[in-house]
């Protein structure tokens, strides 16, 4: 038997108000955090590789502490991987922001295309509705010619596969927005489960450093002497590559003296003469250090030989991290200055072999001393943000190189 006309107006009654209704939504971050669909989809890129490579320097890291048999160098690789997870964290952040603000831009234009054929369909479900009133069973009672009920009949028969054909693609628009909202909440989940990830691994290597403050507070009183002599250089030092010029040369005389050989005793024999001591290799000749990677993770706002505002090039990278991001150790050496200077915020500047160093500007906070020895990936501060941009510099004997074609 065929089933009467009303059930299948009432049917479409239902499906006219579900393709009228609004896609639902789902609670996620602030608007103001969401990124453009372009913008989104470079972070997403960046993120998901700087995220990659986090990991593979952690488990590096871990595998590193593992093996040392020295307990302040399993300490420092265990602080270093712990950095490298925290800057993990991060990513994964940035990448579930990447893929929330993507999902919401993907549903504002399904949304916009809804809204274009709401018109017509709220139309049809308000015809349905009365229709739907008047059952047309009931029809028959009121004045009027039967063969009037058998045709109307006859047209929603016929109208039924019509009005089914017809809004079979809106149908699919709404279940693709809910499959975008599915997408936008797991993306929200991940972005809070990473949070929470980074607020643990923040707190673990807190504890750790506060260990090594702790094991390292007999050894500070020459290491406060350095850094109130690489203080009283900053106030003498006329600008930034002033700072570094001085701290390159006071490198150099290290280097120097420790090269020099130690004291030899008085031959029996005047005549016999000593051999001449090898002379030191050229620092300038020394390969760069093997550790070199970008101390924090961010957007590239400034290239190394960029023009920058003043028209003269960039000596480095200017990075646009988020918010408090972990900073690490470029590469491993030695602290030569770490603390505020005009202009540039907190700076730290380290120490290579071979006449390299690496500058690093623009933190908010800095968590190493003058004289401190660090590994490449040592936590060495935390970023200010995107409005405090990062700057990272490499320099082979005081002339900057681009770091790019050293990173590991």
């Amino acid at each position: 038997m065929r089933r009467p006309a009303f059930l299948s107006v009432l049917a479409l009654v239902a499906l006219g108000a579900a393709l009228t209704a609004a896609v639902p939504q789902t609670s996620a971050a602030p608007s103001a955090l969401l990124l453009e669909p372009r913008e989104a989809e470079a972070q997403l890129a960046r993120a998901t590789r700087e995220g990659r490579l986090a990991q593979g320097r952690a488990a590096r890291l871990t595998r590193e502490a593992e093996a040392a048999t020295e307990a302040a160098t399993r300490t420092a690789r265990e602080a270093a991987a712990l950095a490298a997870r925290i800057q993990q964290a991060e990513a994964d952040i940035e990448v579930a922001r990447a893929r929330l603000s993507l999902t919401r831009a993907a549903r504002a234009v399904l949304t916009a295309r809804l809204a274009e054929k709401q018109e017509p369909t709220a139309r049809l479900a308000a015809a349905l509705q009365t229709a739907a009133r008047r059952p047309l069973a009931l029809s028959a009672l009121q004045p009027g010619s039967l063969k009037e009920v058998v045709y109307v009949r006859a047209v929603l028969d016929s109208a039924v596969p019509q009005i089914r054909r017809r809004t079979a693609g809106l149908r699919a628009d709404l279940e693709k927005g809910r499959a975008l909202e599915a997408d936008a909440a797991r993306a929200l989940a991940a972005q809070r489960d990473g949070e929470q990830s980074l607020r643990q691994r923040r707190a673990d290597l807190a504890a750790l450093e506060n260990t090594q403050r702790l094991a390292s507070r007999a050894a500070r009183g020459q290491a406060l002497r350095e850094a109130e002599r690489a203080l009283a250089l900053a106030e003498e030092a006329r600008d930034l590559d002033g700072l570094v010029a001085r701290l390159d040369d006071i490198a150099a005389l290290r280097r120097d003296l420790a090269a020099l050989p130690g004291p030899v005793l008085r031959p029996a024999d005047l005549a016999a003469a000593l051999p001449a001591q090898p002379v030191p290799t050229p620092a300038a000749s020394a390969p760069p250090p093997r550790d070199v990677q970008l101390p924090v993770d961010g957007r590239t706002l400034l290239g190394f030989g960029a023009k920058r505002d003043s028209g003269l090039p960039s000596t480095g990278l200017l990075l646009a991290p988020v918010a408090g991001a972990q900073v690490v150790a470029p590469a491993s050496g030695r602290v030569a200055f770490a603390g505020p200077y005009r202009g540039f915020g907190r700076i730290i500047i380290i120490e290579h072999d071979g006449g390299w160093t690496s500058l690093v500007t623009g933190l908010a906070q800095v968590n190493v001393t003058v004289g401190d020895n660090v590994i490449g990936g040592s936590p060495v501060g935390l970023a200010g943000g995107r409005d405090a941009p990062v700057t990272f510099e490499l320099r082979r004997d005081g002339t900057p190189v681009n770091p790019l074609q050293f990173l590991r």
